[in-house]
């Protein structure tokens, strides 16, 4: 089955030049569909948010809105472009997409080749790497001698390639290249593709969001933490109501996803609401990088966002300090409860590669749905009982005996009278560019659109099976623009 083809790090392509295909089966439109698009797409949108506007007090922002999306940060950044956060999701993604399971030292591996090589980063390079992430890949990239020395390779091409079997052979070799101190957030901004891939086996989300986060920093504050969030996406993607996600009781609630051990009482404290505060930045919220503070705000966030991703994001900036990781941790859990359809339009337009991360959700979504239980997997968190199929024609059947509520689908789309980012394939003059002062005009072709509301899922994905290019934005040197434009507008 044709899914993306993921390009090797070496050959140095941007993700709008990735070519992928989306599942045929892609029109049955179930309501978690919209919910795992939405986590992924809450996640970048909070990202290209939090570009510019990252580490400053609360104080320089009042009670002002998000008004946009809009340049800067450290590498001078188109409005639109995200950052690493929304490239180590992809990673993730991608393993899971690629392997089709929880695949620890493949998800590290292409970790290093976002740090070496720029792997699905929007401009090609690594940058804005924290040092426990530097610090960790660096300590990977050393113990990968071990395995070409107990191999007998020579290159990292060869070591990359390993089976996690293969890896697993060398006792010498353990994948958790973290510290056990560092107690940063950084491993909760790009969390969502495990929830989103297993929220159909709970177990299986919580215990592997604990365990992927361990690959960089284990710490048990960090690992309960990623935990407890995963539980929170899994259940808003399975249609829980908010208010049982803000429950006080939420943890006690849903015991049994969690096993045995009981998470630590700093993250219990939250889970037993000590993020409703309703005054929030006046009443001590803030979004700082230690990850208790920082779950804690994002909750608060969501707890008050009046159902609102415009009010959520404008929060999440007003906490000020590290405000983008409060909106990208915020994006993922608003996400998967609203869904994608519920972000506002003109943000989903300017966001780069929108096309590819709408497509990484469908396949996280059909692959998912058919893993089953395999031999890397810990007995103790087996289900009771697992519906494996292999069976594309019967992607929408019950699995593990767990009906998805729709309580959100009978919402009122904001898209209804407009359209939804989605690339459409078409035919551009191989030396077309950018005119000097970035105003772009249009062409017949380029302005073809499909006339929907929620059209990423509506999108007749046969006729589009096969991408001759697929588009997101198109770049000439440090400029770029998105396929789908106005010739009305100025993208700087």
């Amino acid at each position: 089955m044709s899914t993306i083809q993921f390009p090797s790090p070496q050959n140095h392509i941007l993700p709008h030049q990735i070519m992928f295909t989306y599942p045929q089966n892609s029109s049955g439109k179930p309501s978690s569909l919209k919910r795992v698009m939405g986590a992924l797409f809450g996640l970048a949108v909070g990202d290209v948010l939090g570009v510019g506007v990252g580490f400053r007090s609360g104080d320089c922002f009042g009670h002002c809105p998000v008004t946009g999306i809009k340049k800067g940060g450290t590498q001078s950044l188109n409005p639109g472009q995200w950052t690493d956060n929304t490239s180590m999701c992809l990673c993730l993604a991608s393993s899971f997409i690629t392997k089709k399971s929880f695949d620890p030292y493949n998800q590290m591996v292409r970790y290093k080749w976002w740090f070496k090589k720029g792997f699905l980063s929007s401009t090609g390079q690594c940058f804005n790497i924290n040092n426990a992430t530097r610090q960790a890949l660096d300590e990977f990239c050393r113990r990968q001698d071990t395995l070409k020395k107990a191999y007998h390779m020579n290159t990292d091409e060869e070591v990359d390639d390993l089976s996690l079997e293969k890896v697993r052979a060398i006792k010498k070799f353990n994948l958790k290249c973290g510290s056990t101190s560092t107690t940063g957030s950084g491993v909760l901004m790009y969390l969502a593709p495990i929830p989103l891939f297993y929220f159909r086996s709970p177990e299986y989300a919580v215990n592997y969001a604990g365990r992927s986060a361990s690959l960089f920093q284990d710490n048990i504050k960090v690992l309960d933490a990623c935990r407890y969030y995963a539980a929170l996406i899994v259940a808003a993607i399975r249609g829980e109501k908010k208010e049982r996600l803000l429950d006080n009781h939420f943890y006690e609630d849903h015991r049994s996803w969690f096993g045995a051990k009981e998470i630590h009482p700093e993250i219990l404290r939250i889970a037993q609401g000590s993020y409703k505060r309703p005054r929030g930045y006046e009443d001590g919220i803030r979004g700082k990088g230690y990850i208790v503070d920082t779950l804690e705000a994002a909750l608060w966030v969501f707890c008050y966002d009046n159902n609102s991703f415009e009010k959520g994001f404008s929060d999440a900036v007003r906490l000020g300090e590290n405000n983008d990781t409060t909106a990208i941790i915020y994006g993922q859990l608003a996400g998967a409860y609203y869904g994608y359809q519920q972000i506002p339009e003109c943000w989903l337009r300017q966001l780069y590669a929108s096309s590819l991360i709408a497509c990484v959700g469908h396949w996280l979504h059909l692959f998912g749905q058919e893993q089953s239980p395999t031999e890397q997997e810990s007995p103790k968190l087996r289900p009771k009982k697992s519906i494996p199929t292999k069976n594309h024609q019967r992607n929408h059947q019950k699995v593990n005996d767990i009906t998805l509520a729709s309580n959100e689908t009978q919402s009122t789309s904001k898209l209804s009278n407009n359209s939804l980012l989605i690339d459409i394939p078409y035919t551009r003059t191989p030396h077309a560019e950018i005119p000097n002062n970035h105003h772009v005009t249009t062409t017949d072709n380029s302005q073809f659109r499909y006339p929907y509301s929620d059209s990423i899922l509506n999108t007749d994905f046969n006729r589009y099976q096969y991408m001759e290019r697929p588009l997101g934005h198109n770049y000439n040197g440090s400029s770029y623009y998105p396929t789908i434009y106005s010739p009305y507008r100025h993208y700087l």
